[in-house]
């Protein structure tokens, strides 16, 4: 198997100094699996091209190694890792190209930091889902993508089309920005590592991941992937979500500025006053006796519930560390007596990947939650509530956008709070939760929260939904 590198920028050769690999000599490194060479076919000022090739050593794999019964892994011998790009060319690029991945150039500092032209050409690579996953994982990421199957077998071709492809990428970035591209993502095509997946490869693709991959489109299939293990993908993520989302503390102080404007709008109709009220009274009636809190914030929610007697299992779940410290301070957990500190956790989680800790509560509620969600991430979130953790009934409370009409200080078009994504009408909020209803077999009703307007309705819209529709 084999990367190559090629550039055009001039002088080309300078792409051995980003490699640290002189273009004039053949570069040879034994590794625990195999061999690699490192060697420059085409070393010009116009054009450079370096090549490493990868010879993995089918007996070293399995030298020692016993199955269950004492006898040899056979079956070991037997398989592509020796002839196509894997997890195995990843750990080469990381270990022979460890100072270019890392942007290191001391000859050539300037170039490291400087997009360059470069032309990225892998074979064979295994592309699990096809070219389409190769799109979906490197177009957002910049890359130009050009690919041909790799034939299984001339003599046999009812084989069908090979899952081996011969890959070209040309993008215009930094040359330490590509390798960690491919370093993530080979393995995640291959969909397949050959190495132990333990808490450490979190920490790991944190680090090479970064801020490209907390971005990424595709960044819940490549955690999945490439760490193999839902309970490290779904860390991994929240984890992306804590570094790289809102946490800044000039966008703190911007959000939480934007939230005092909403309460201020919505302080004279007594609204969040309202909305616990409610949405407590509807637990009642529905016989909740374990709820969870779907984006708790700070806590307000929570401590509503925990005036309720007849809950007897309170979970708050919340995505910002720095949200769930200011909840614990005004739930007054380290002061709690020994029972009713048996009521009540809150855990970091997020509301857009399944997560068992969600599983089996009676009732699970968003309250002014969903418009703080990116609307192409909806269908996640349908998908971790209602289908994974799938409890019997959800309640979901969100801002009337055509109310907003009514409030003087705000103008046309203007959302309530500087972090929300999207505010529904009430066709809207109804059309979508009777979708997620029909699909997911909930039935669905809907309730105003605060005083109607004859024109433009209530302020906060609610819809409650029920498990039993049709399965």
């Amino acid at each position: 198997m084999f990367l190559k590198i090629a550039t055009t920028h001039k002088p080309a050769t300078d792409l051995g100094f980003l490699l640290r690999k002189n273009p004039a000599n053949v570069h040879r490194a034994d590794l625990n699996f195999g061999r690699t060479v490192v060697f420059y076919p085409r070393a010009e000022e116009d054009v450079c091209e370096a090549v490493l090739m990868l010879d993995v050593d089918p007996i070293q794999l399995v030298r020692g190694r016993k199955d269950s019964r004492g006898q040899s892994l056979l079956d070991h011998y037997v398989n592509d890792r020796p002839y196509a790009a894997s997890s195995f060319l990843s750990v080469a690029i990381a270990r022979v190209l460890r100072d270019a991945m890392s942007g290191r150039a001391p000859e050539r500092e300037a170039l490291a930091e400087t997009e360059i032209p470069l032309e990225l050409t892998i074979s064979p690579l295994p592309c699990s889902g096809g070219e389409e996953v190769l799109k979906r994982l490197f177009e957002p990421l910049g890359y130009a993508i050009s690919s041909d199957a790799v034939p299984l077998d001339d003599n046999h071709s009812d084989w069908g089309e090979s899952r081996y492809r011969t890959v070209t990428l040309k993008t215009m970035c930094r040359l330490s920005d590509a390798l960690t591209h491919l370093y993530v993502l080979i393995p995640v095509l291959d969909n397949s590592k050959h190495y132990w997946i333990g808490d450490d490869e979190v920490e790991k693709l944190i680090a090479k991941g970064g801020e490209w991959l907390q971005s990424h489109p595709e960044r819940e299939m490549i955690a999945g992937r490439y760490l193999r293990r839902r309970r490290y993908a779904r860390e991994a993520l929240t984890l992306l979500d804590e570094k790289f989302g809102v946490t800044a503390e000039a966008e703190e102080t911007a959000d939480e500025k934007a939230a005092a404007g909403e309460e201020a709008l919505e302080k004279p109709l007594g609204l969040n006053a309202q909305r616990y009220e409610i949405v407590a009274s509807v637990l009642q009636r529905l016989g909740a006796r374990k709820v969870c809190d779907l984006g708790c914030g700070e806590g307000k929610m929570l401590s509503r519930l925990m005036q309720e007697r007849f809950l007897e299992r309170i979970v708050g779940f919340e995505v910002s560390t720095a949200e769930l410290e200011k909840a614990e301070r005004r739930l007054k957990l380290d002061r709690m007596s020994p029972s009713q500190r048996a009521r009540i956790d809150v855990y970091r989680g997020s509301l857009v990947y399944e997560d068992d800790r969600l599983e089996d509560y009676d009732a699970i509620t968003l309250v002014e939650v969903i418009e703080h969600v990116d609307p192409e991430r909806l269908d996640a979130l349908e998908r971790v509530v209602f289908k994974s953790a799938r409890p019997g009934s959800v309640i979901v409370t969100t801002p009337n956008i055509e109310f907003n009409a009514t409030f003087e200080a705000m103008t046309p078009g203007e959302l309530r709070h500087g972090d929300h994504r999207f505010e529904w009408t009430r066709a809207e909020f109804e059309s979508w939760a009777e979708g997620v209803g029909q699909r997911q077999g909930f039935v669905v009703t809907f309730e105003p929260i605060g005083d109607v307007h004859p024109e433009f309705g209530p302020p906060t819209q609610m819809a409650i939904f029920e498990r039993g529709g049709a399965e």
